[in-house]
């Protein structure tokens, strides 16, 4: 009976030669990553008390992302706590107003395939995408990773989702998720290793690919993965990562998995979740008519150069409705950049797009861009529970960003395919 990649990642990184679902294990932690959030203003004092260090800096990564730029004067002293702890305790990977966390770590190259990575954020399972295996942990749990570089888990049993044959133009990785969480439900995957797989998943360009392990922690799964390939190492090389730095990790052929969810990616269609779990999945146009006061192309899911570029291919030569805000905030300073020497952003600026800080603002609830009292918005996010993104009787649907600049256009949710401009075609691939 063979293995999971997930299992082996853990056998691996806990010195034994096998583990399987149920054990706890004691493993080495390869990578670390905290936020502004999660990181130094919640364990700092404890570190003091304790008299201790950071186990090794040159395997932590410190990202101010939440309170950036400082709103209030609280903020302001959350990010002076963060950059004084940074040069007190000699960590060089730290990154401030350059973008989300999630999107940094791979886009850095600092996590590899067959790593154990934990972050301090429940999406941290994302670098799942680079065939890692990815966790998001609390401050307590990190405060004994940043101390000892080791962490305790109960080895999770795995669930197979496999997308066979070719995603249609206007379907992306959000409407794979959302398909995937319409039956799995925000509990069916509780502390489960969701692992992709299939010709489909395997297709996807890197921007694509890092939703699906992302949103894994919407089904309340432990981690999210999918195994490395050529794309993945090409990805890596790019970012001066040599292929012969790491040792990638497959599942073997008879692995035993708890479950297998198998779909057809030739038939999905847009969809959209409705207010107020992410669960609630329905089509673009069930959804039809559901008016919006706001849509929201941004976070971790819905901001990097692909989803960029695809709503740039939406609203080319058109408006904004006139009672809609179109706001954009890009997943990383970087990806910004290149929208903006492709022409991308120009393009998003002219049809009425307002554009705010890479960070993780108003997904999150923060900064810039949160709804009102019984505002209406269209996010291309990873969550929309009571109150994630503003004023709690606030409703928030989460889409596609092709989606979320279709709905942006008509000023109420449509089937984005009834938008599309005639001979359509999906944006080239560009690295950021």
């Amino acid at each position: 009976m063979g293995f999971t990649i997930s299992e082996k990642i853990l056998a691996r990184a806990s010195g034994r030669e096998e583990v399987r679902p149920g054990e706890v294990v004691v493993a080495k932690v390869d990578f670390a990553m905290v936020t502004d959030s999660s990181g130094p203003r919640r364990f700092r004092d404890d570190l003091r008390s304790l008299g201790v260090g950071v186990w090794d800096p040159d395997r932590l990564a410190v990202i101010a992302d939440h309170f950036v730029p400082a709103g209030d004067a609280a903020e302001a002293e959350i990010g002076r706590i963060t950059r004084e702890w940074v040069r007190e305790y000699g960590v060089s990977r730290f990154h401030s107003l350059e973008g989300i966390c999630h999107i940094l770590v791979p886009e850095r190259g600092y996590v590899h395939p067959g790593m154990l990575y934990v972050g301090g954020d429940s999406h941290s399972p994302t670098a799942g995408a680079l065939g890692a295996f990815a966790i998001g942990v609390g401050a307590t749990e990190m405060l004994g990773v940043i101390v000892t570089g080791e962490i305790w888990l109960r080895v999770p049993s795995t669930i197979r989702v496999v997308w066979h044959g070719q995603l249609p133009p206007y379907a992306m990785a959000k409407d794979i998720v959302l398909r995937t969480l319409k039956d799995l439900t925000v509990s069916g995957a509780t502390y489960k290793a969701v692992e992709w797989d299939g010709e489909a998943v395997h297709a996807l360009r890197m921007d694509e690919r890092l939703v699906l392990p992302n949103m894994a922690a919407e089904m309340g799964a432990k981690t999210g993965i999918i195994a490395p390939d050529e794309i993945t190492y090409r990805y890596l090389e790019q970012r001066g990562v040599p292929r012969d730095s790491y040792t990638p990790v497959f599942s073997d052929p008879d692995a035993t998995y708890e479950r297998e969810l198998t779909y057809d990616a030739t038939s999905l269609e847009p969809l959209v979740a409705l207010p107020s779990s992410p669960d609630k999945v329905v089509t673009a146009r069930e959804a039809q008519g559901e008016r919006i006061d706001q849509a929201y192309i941004g976070a971790c899911t819905g901001a990097k150069y692909h989803d960029l570029a695809m709503a740039a291919a939406m609203l080319s030569g058109r408006r904004v409705a006139p009672a809609v805000r179109l706001l954009v905030a890009p997943s990383s300073r970087r990806i910004y950049l290149q929208a903006l020497q492709d022409g991308i952003v120009e393009t998003l600026a002219e049809a009425g797009a307002i554009f705010l800080p890479s960070a993780c603002g108003a997904c999150a609830g923060l900064g810039l861009g949160v709804v009102g009292s019984g505002e209406r918005c269209i996010s291309s996010t990873n969550r929309n529970f009571p109150g994630r993104m503003g004023a709690r009787d606030a409703e928030v649907f989460l889409a596609s960003p092709l989606t979320v600049a279709a709905a942006a256009i008509a000023g109420e949710i449509v089937d984005p395919r009834d938008l599309l401009p005639d001979g359509f075609i999906v944006p080239e691939e560009v690295t950021v």
